[in-house]
This record gives C-alpha cells, sequence and structure tokens, in this order.
C-alpha cells in the first residue's frame, strides 16, 4: 500500500489519484479496483459478486483491523491466548453461547450465492491480515502496544459464536423481586408494557428465591484491561437498552416534491467507543449496493442497491427467557424435568492462556439452552434460552442474502435467513414501497416471557415463527409510514401472537407522523431536518402543568419554545429540571421496599402522574424542583442565565475503548466537542436521539452515529454521516472528519454514480488477482 496516499487522501490529493496495486490470493477471480471517495468511503469495483464482498472484507480489515479482530477474540473466547488469565472467565462465557448443534448442517441451509459472498469477505479480511502480518508498519499502533497479533477468520465462525447478552433476562429478575414484596403493578412505573397487558406469577416459581446472581456468568462486568474500561457492547447497560432503538420512515412519490420515494434511517446505538458502522460501495455485474454495514460482518445494513433502498429499526421481540431449574440433591449434575431428573449436557473445553497452563471451564447445557448459574448449595441452576441459539438463529448471512436481492418478492426469501428483530423498510426504482417486521419468536407452551419460568418442562419452547407471522404493509395509502421503536402492531393483532411487550415511549414516532402528515411536498432536505429535529413533546407537556407563580426558572421555561437545541439555556435548565423531578416523584411514590428495585421512572409515567387533573403530585413537586434545578443550572453553567447552553453540559466524548491503557491513550486521542458552541442538542425523545449516558454526568450517551436519507432513483442526492469517521487510525484524515458536520447537521453526499465517484476520489488501489 502507498501509505503515505492513504494517509494523505483528500480533497487536495484527487487531481493525484495515486494508484497502488497489491497482489491477492487464489480466490479472487480477476482483479479489484478500489476507490476511495474524499469522504473515506471505498467504492469497490469488481468481476463477480463474490469478489465485491472481498473487496469489503479486505476494506473494514484496512480501517478497523482491530476493531473487528477484538471483537471476533471475545465472541470465539480467545481473549485469554493473548492477554492472560484474566480474561479465561470471559473466554468461557462466550464459549458458552457457541452453537452446539451440527455447524456443517447450518451452512447447508444457507443458498449457495450467499455462502460463496460469505467466504469471500472472510477471505478479504484474511488478505488483509496477511499484509500485515508481513509488514508491521501496515500495521495498526493497538497490536505493538498490547503485543499481540490479529487472528485468521474461518467461514465455521459465523455459525459457531452466537453471543450471550444479559438482553431482557435482568427486567425477568426484578419483576420477580417484586412479586415477591408485593410490588409487581409498581413495574409499570420503570418499563410499562406496551401493549398493555396483565402480568402473573408463572405457576411453581418461587420469586423470593430470584435474585441477580441468577444472571450468572452473564453479570462478569466489562473485559479487565484497566480499571472501568468501557468495553462492554453498546446495548449492555440499563440506560443504553433502554434507549437503543432507531428512527426510519418511507415516503412515497405521490408524496414528494420529485414524485421519487424517499427513505430515511438513523439506527441509535452507544456512542463514546468504536463507530458501530462502516460505509462502503459493493459493485459488479448484477451487484450495486452502497450504505452501513457493521464491521466483521459481511454486506450492507442500512443503504441501497441501484434497484432500492432500505432501512431499518428494532422491533423488540422478545427472544430470550430465563429457566430457574431445581437440582437433584443427591446428584447436582441432575435437574427435575418432565416429572423426572434429566442430566446435563456437559462439556470441558481447556482455554487457551498466554503464560500459563489452559483454563478449563465446564459448560453445561439443559434442554433449554445454556446454564449461566450452577449452585449445588442452593439446589438451584438457570438457563438463558435464546433465539440466538436456535438452528438458523445466527443471523450472520442474512445482510449478505438481503444485498442479493433484486425486488420485494425476493427480499422476501432473504428475510428467512434474518432472525433479529427488525422494522424492514423499502422502496424501489418503480415506486413502491414497503414495511415488514422480521425476526424469529419462540413459541411458548405457557407464560408471556415478562418472568423466570421453571425449567421443569411445563414452560418450554415448541418452536419459532419467522417473517411470515408478523405484520407488513405493502403501498400504504397514506403515502407515508415510520418506525420509532413504538408499539405499531395492528389494533386488532391477535392477542395470543404478540411477540414483545417492551416497545418505547411514542414520543419520536408521534413527531415524525405530525411532520410527515403535514408535508404533502416532502423533500431529502426535509427529511435531514426530520433527523436533526430537536423538538421534546415531553418539555411541552411539562411546560403546561408548571405552576403559574413567578419564579426565575418557570419564568425562563415558559418563554422556551421546547426545543432542546444545543445553544439554548431553557435546554439545559429543562433537563435539570427533568431529572429533578423524576427522582422527587420516584422517592414519593415507590415504597422503601421497592426503592431498590424501581430506580427509574419511564417519560410517560411520569407526566401521566403530573397531569392527572386530579393529581396533588405537581402542587408538592414542581414548586422546590424549579428552585432546586435553578441553583443546580447555575452551579454547573455559571450565574448569568443568558450564557447557558444546553450543548455546553450535552458533550460529546469518543475515546478508544481500551483508553484505560496509558499508551492506548496516548496513541489513540480522545474525539471530544469540547468547548462553547460545539456540544449537542437533543435527548432521549427527540427525534435527534441523543440520550444521556449513564452515570450523573450530561454527556451523550447514545444515539444516531450513522445516518442516512435516500432519494430513491436519483442516487447521487442521498446523503450520509458516519460518526466520527471511517477510520480507527488516528493518523488517517477520516479518523474524525464528520464529528463536526455530525453535530451541525449537515450530512455528506453519498456518492454513487462512477461519474460522481470520480470527481471526488481521493485515492485508488488495485488488489491483484491471478495472472493468467
Amino acid at each position: 500500500m502507498n501509505r503515505r496516499a492513504f494517509l494523505q487522501g483528500s480533497a487536495a490529493m484527487v487531481a493525484l489519484a495515486p494508484v497502488a496495486t497489491h497482489a491477492a490470493p487464489e480466490t479472487l477471480s480477476a482483479s479489484i479496483e478500489i476507490v476511495d471517495d474524499v469522504y473515506g468511503v471505498p467504492h469497490i469495483r469488481a468481476a463477480t459478486i463474490p469478489d465485491a464482498f472481498y473487496g469489503q472484507g479486505y476494506v473494514v480489515a484496512r480501517d478497523r483491523l482491530f476493531q473487528i479482530d477484538l471483537g471476533h477474540r471475545r465472541e470465539l473466547g480467545r481473549l485469554a491466548e493473548a492477554f492472560g488469565p484474566d480474561f479465561a472467565k470471559h473466554d468461557a462465557a462466550a464459549r458458552l453461547f457457541h452453537y452446539r448443534g451440527d455447524l456443517n448442517a447450518e451452512l447447508r441451509k444457507v443458498p449457495a450465492d450467499v455462502l460463496a459472498c460469505t467466504r469471500a469477505y472472510i477471505a478479504g479480511i484474511n488478505a488483509r491480515i496477511d499484509e500485515v502480518l508481513a509488514d508491521p508498519t501496515l500495521r495498526p499502533q493497538e497490536y505493538a502496544i498490547l503485543g499481540v497479533q490479529p487472528i485468521k477468520w474461518t467461514i465455521e465462525d459465523f455459525v459457531l459464536a452466537r453471543g450471550g447478552a444479559i438482553g431482557n433476562a435482568d427486567d425477568e429478575i426484578r419483576r420477580a423481586q417484586l412479586a415477591a414484596i408485593g410490588l409487581l403493578d409498581l413495574d409499570a412505573i420503570v418499563a410499562p408494557l406496551r401493549p398493555s397487558w396483565q402480568m402473573t406469577v408463572p405457576d411453581g416459581l418461587d420469586t423470593a428465591a430470584v435474585s441477580p446472581a441468577d444472571l450468572g456468568v452473564l453479570r462478569q462486568g466489562g473485559l479487565p484491561f484497566g480499571p472501568d474500561t468501557p468495553t462492554r457492547d453498546p446495548a449492555e447497560g440499563p440506560m443504553e437498552r433502554a434507549n437503543a432503538g432507531s428512527n426510519a420512515w418511507t415516503v412515497t412519490g405521490s408524496r414528494t416534491a420529485t414524485g421519487r420515494p424517499i427513505l430515511a434511517n438513523d439506527p441509535h446505538l452507544g456512542i463514546g467507543g468504536f463507530g458501530p458502522r462502516h460505509v462502503a460501495h459493493l459493485s459488479a455485474p448484477g451487484l450495486d449496493v452502497i450504505g452501513g454495514g457493521a464491521p466483521g460482518l459481511p454486506g450492507i445494513m442500512q443503504g441501497h442497491t441501484d434497484r432500492f433502498a432500505f432501512g431499518r429499526t428494532n422491533f423488540h421481540i422478545d427472544q430470550q427467557d430465563l429457566f430457574i431449574l431445581d437440582l437433584d440433591p443427591a446428584d447436582p449434575e441432575r435437574y427435575r424435568y418432565n416429572g423426572g431428573w434429566k442430566r446435563f449436557a456437559k462439556i470441558d473445553v481447556a482455554i487457551p492462556v498466554m503464560g500459563t497452563a489452559p483454563y478449563v471451564a465446564t459448560l453445561r447445557y439443559s434442554v433449554q439452552g445454556p446454564v449461566v448459574s450452577h449452585d449445588p448449595a442452593k439446589r438451584r441452576a438457570s438457563v438463558l434460552a435464546s433465539i440466538a441459539m436456535q438452528p438458523g438463529g445466527g443471523g450472520a448471512f442474512a445482510m449478505v442474502a438481503i444485498n442479493l436481492a433484486r425486488d420485494w418478492a425476493s427480499l422476501r426469501k432473504a428475510f428467512r435467513l434474518h432472525p433479529s428483530p427488525t422494522n424492514f423498510h423499502y422502496a424501489d426504482v418503480d415506486g413502491n414501497t414497503g414495511w415488514q417486521v422480521i425476526g424469529f419468536a419462540p413459541v411458548r407452551k405457557r407464560g408471556d416471557g415478562l418472568l423466570p419460568v421453571p425449567g421443569d418442562g411445563r414452560y418450554d419452547w415448541t418452536g419459532m415463527r419467522d417473517f411470515a407471522s408478523l405484520p407488513n404493509e405493502y403501498n400504504p395509502k397514506k403515502g407515508w409510514f415510520a418506525s420509532a421503536n413504538q408499539n405499531n402492531l395492528p389494533a386488532d393483532w391477535p392477542r395470543d401472537r404478540i411477540p414483545a411487550f417492551s416497545f418505547r415511549a411514542p414520543y419520536r414516532y408521534e413527531r415524525i407522523a405530525d411532520v410527515l402528515a403535514a408535508q404533502p411536498k416532502h423533500s431529502v432536505a426535509d427529511s435531514v431536518a426530520l433527523q436533526f429535529d430537536t423538538l421534546s413533546t415531553p418539555a411541552r407537556q411539562l411546560l403546561a402543568v408548571l405552576p403559574t407563580t413567578p419564579s426565575p426558572a418557570g419564568d425562563m421555561l415558559r418563554r422556551w419554545d421546547g426545543r432542546l437545541s444545543a445553544d439554548s439555556g431553557a435546554a439545559a435548565l429543562f433537563e435539570i429540571l427533568w431529572r429533578d423531578v423524576s427522582k422527587r416523584v420516584l422517592a414519593d411514590v415507590v415504597p422503601a421496599r421497592g426503592k431498590p428495585l424501581i430506580t427509574e421512572i419511564d417519560p410517560s409515567v411520569l407526566l401521566t402522574m403530573l397531569t392527572n387533573p386530579h393529581a396533588t403530585l405537581r402542587e408538592t413537586i414542581l414548586a422546590p424542583a424549579l428552585v432546586s434545578a435553578w441553583a443546580t443550572a447555575q452551579s454547573l453553567l455559571g450565574p448569568d442565565p443568558a450564557k447557558w447552553r444546553w450543548g455546553n453540559l450535552h458533550q460529546v466524548r469518543i475515546a478508544h475503548p481500551l483508553s484505560r491503557i496509558p499508551a492506548i491513550a496516548a496513541a489513540f486521542p480522545a474525539i471530544e466537542s469540547i468547548g462553547s458552541g460545539n456540544g449537542s442538542g437533543g435527548d432521549s425523545y427527540t427525534v435527534m436521539a441523543r440520550w444521556l449516558g449513564d452515570g450523573p454526568g450530561w454527556r451523550v450517551g447514545g444515539g444516531a452515529s450513522y445516518l442516512q436519507v435516500i432519494d430513491v432513483g436519483a442516487w447521487d442526492n442521498s446523503v450520509f454521516l458516519n460518526l466520527p469517521g471511517q477510520s480507527n487510525d488516528p493518523r488517517s484524515p477520516h479518523y474524525r472528519d464528520q464529528v463536526a458536520p455530525w453535530i451541525a447537521g449537515q450530512p455528506l453526499p453519498l456518492l454513487f454514480s462512477r461519474t460522481a465517484i470520480d470527481a471526488k476520489l481521493a485515492r485508488r488501489m488495485t488488489l491483484q488477482g491471478p495472472r493468467r
């Protein structure tokens, strides 16, 4: 590689258009050309479709090698061999969630063309690994600092590693604990069920015995690279799980200014570590697809082909259950099942450990799934059943299948490979638009998945339903549809087939719906403006019930328009007030015995309590909260309210996940929006969803790090952003080049046509195919 050209690739380099040539393994059928534009997006031009996916694997490893390598090691349970014995228990937990069925049978279910593309993607990653092993100057800096090397990938890895996460299991634990103290109805304060539902305690569950200990290895915490190393997955923490979601809307041509459909999407994930998307363009005869992919997974998750645009939001299917097992007092390797005792399947694995003997871990499995806690002293074990551990539940091939589709009909075949719960948005060049909920939902013998259940066989899963049993809409009459993690089940949806109860508060969706319904000639610019919209419905509802008695805080808020813009002082005051009011209401309505379990309040519940005309809370809560919020704002932002800014509190900081290691912190400077005017607006409940992180601070904890607005058919009019940039290398111009436009709400062109790309070319390289 011409490294200097890569590091300096920018608009100033276009005229030079440097060319580099690389020898590639024989898996390529012909040479690949990779053209990087000035925004850091690689455009892969290949002779065959598998070759294009080879190119994607290569470029994601070029830009994000350590990110995908660390994630790969973690999923395979191969951390201890590189980092030492402290990581062995994390490896054991990862291996507990490896698929224990027939890997070859899983691979045989994958269509041949999808499998070929996935193999090529892996070969592209491995080709880049071979390059950096051969030339240390190409190696990301983490490897020299940590003294490790990247590991090679195989196709079997993609069906083996299924991932184990708490998901909603801790919600089940909380509900059981509340039931044990007679307060199950108060769970609605934390997580009101949507749609409404009456919870009941499963027959045979001893709620008094349920505790967080039942989560077992799921509670091991972050990787031990250093104290408080923030290496958890984006949806692992309670705050991030409560907010993680996305916005998407699709507008038909009859309601746009051009007569072409528009599809907008901005997935919401944690912000603060590695970027969760890498943008690439894959083209070959029969394939032309561009957009954001998940580093380490083949294909594009959100973007467009030459035929259709596509996006996604989380649909929240409940895909996990926690089973509680009774152990045989005479033999703790047996558990009560179907009126008798059944022996665990048991596997002993020797985990390689750097510098010492292997760590031997015993992995247990019941008929329901992996045993996450095994406590013979209490004659108790717990099991996490998940869709991911079922045959076909891996999902690593789904994006490739979607990318190879040509229309709505062929997409519906691809959906059979997509187990994760998703609202899929679609719009094509013929003017058609569609929405389909995809994902697998468990079929339970009994129960609703809301509390832990006995593992004696009465509550087992009997199968799975796929996308064909879930809602959809094609060419809707109203001319638009949107999803923002709200309950979008049809009103007449069968009560015995409700797939989820954890839909989010509807504020983002309602704002999107209001805007789209009022715009008969919607444009790309309108979609961009809506993605960065900061109008807060909860703020306006709270303002409506503020005491009329004059006060500095009340007077300031009553003059405010309810927009959480970064340059608004009233927005900062509102956020401080909202946090204060929430704490006061919780203290008032939750009995002492429930306070350790109910530590947050859903916004819709809070506002219902405060706006109820018969409520006394606002008389006793709001007046002192206004006084307290004013004092807090002065201490945080200074004595002069005219100088207050929400953005001065709501800052963005992106750091390497291993930045607790001093050498990593020095080599990878944190990316920060420090300074007046450089912070962010928005919060959890605005369309520009930039929520607060865990803890007492006000920093941005998550939101839309990737955004796209697609002008269907006029592809070069489409725009995108990918925070903080395409590369994880601080020496690259694309390490942080998208932070400023992300803060300013100014997306970049998503170039698609060869003419548009070549006009903004920064670098050109070739992966050499076999010589003939």
